[in-house]
């Protein structure tokens, strides 16, 4: 299976299509790529600059990243860097309507609960400092005897 096609759409411009095989197989710090809305990115040169942190992206890296890319709710500034990134399209013949790339194996992530999960931990997380510090001052205002 050829990794990337080119079909010329008119005399100026032109499409290049990739296959799912070939966006699996670019996973790593040094080699990312993703599927989002059915356009494939190359994130190498981004993951560094990622505000979110390199493990969101490692996360998706060979998956279809849409779902994740959405649950964030990235701005505008985000999507124009997104533009930047692209290297091409997903062959319209492995274009999945569900935003899901096939089933690669039992171990794949899955893209909405990893790009969720992160932020999931930090709310839990966030909540838990919350009420530590509500105790803490509803015990120190105790022993003096102070209102808030």
């Amino acid at each position: 299976m050829s990794e990337e096609k080119t079909t010329s759409v008119d005399a100026t411009a032109q499409k290049t299509f990739l296959t799912y095989e070939s966006v699996k197989s670019h996973t790593t710090q040094d080699d990312l790529w993703m599927v989002i809305h059915g356009k494939v990115y190359n994130c190498t040169k981004f993951i560094d600059e990622h505000p979110g942190g390199e493990e969101v992206l490692l996360d998706v890296g060979g998956l279809d990243a849409t779902d994740a890319f959405e649950d964030v709710g990235h701005s505008e500034e985000a999507r124009k860097i997104l533009d930047e990134l692209c290297i091409g399209e997903l062959d319209p013949s492995e274009v999945v309507s569900s935003a899901k790339s096939p089933s690669t194996s039992d171990s794949s992530v899955s893209t909405s609960s990893s790009g969720s999960g992160f932020f999931s931990y930090i709310a839990f997380a966030a909540v838990i400092v919350a009420v530590g510090y509500y105790v803490y001052m509803q015990s120190a205002n105790g022993a003096t005897g102070n209102p808030i």
